[in-house]
């Protein structure tokens, strides 16, 4: 399995092997799943920089799920829509020529662009997995992001007692793609 994804899921800020990445390899272990996990997550990192490492990554691991968890960082820059779009699709696409199941990870994001910009940010990962037939799991952040005691003082990322909560918004969906490769 590999996690390809931003800060949220590289640990930052919090102590490491406290994230929900690393609660999940704790959580495969408690379930007696053989599923060795690869966190290939980098602080800062967009859908462009996923999607430039993505194919290196896949070679090297050779992963039966990639986890997607990118966006925020496009839409903290501004960066156009269609571009995020265009690079999701594109690292769902070179995942499946792999074989790799994929599970997109949505992410919501503060209205400081605007409503419509917003507004389309959040449903631009339901349209992807929709058009693409791949696994979604609608907010990453949902019981989370209104909870600003679960933040570090950044307001942008989670403290480390927010992490079961991230990782339980992730499992019913990822599950569902573990059951599909037995």
């Amino acid at each position: 399995m590999l996690v390809l994804g931003d800060s949220l899921s590289a640990e930052y800020g919090i102590a490491r092997g406290s994230g929900w990445v690393a609660l999940l390899e704790q959580r495969l272990q408690h379930e007696k799943l053989d599923i060795v996990v690869v966190n290939a997550s980098i602080s800062g990192e967009t859908s462009s920089g996923g999607k430039t490492r993505l194919k290196a990554l896949l070679q090297k691991h050779q992963p039966h799920i990639l986890i997607i968890e990118l966006g925020a960082n496009d839409a903290l820059r501004g960066l156009a829509l269609k571009a995020s779009e265009e690079n999701f699709r594109d690292m769902i696409s070179m995942a499946n020529a792999d074989k790799s199941k994929v599970l997109l990870l949505g992410m919501q994001i503060p209205p400081n662009y605007g409503r419509d910009y917003t507004a389309r940010f959040a449903s631009m990962y339901g349209q992807i997995a929709k058009d693409t037939q791949t696994a979604l799991v609608p907010f990453f952040l949902a019981g989370v992001a209104e909870k600003q005691e679960l933040f570090q003082a950044d307001r942008l990322h989670p403290l480390a007692s927010a992490h079961p909560v991230i990782l339980d918004n992730v499992w019913p969906q990822l599950q569902i793609l573990i059951k599909k490769l037995k």
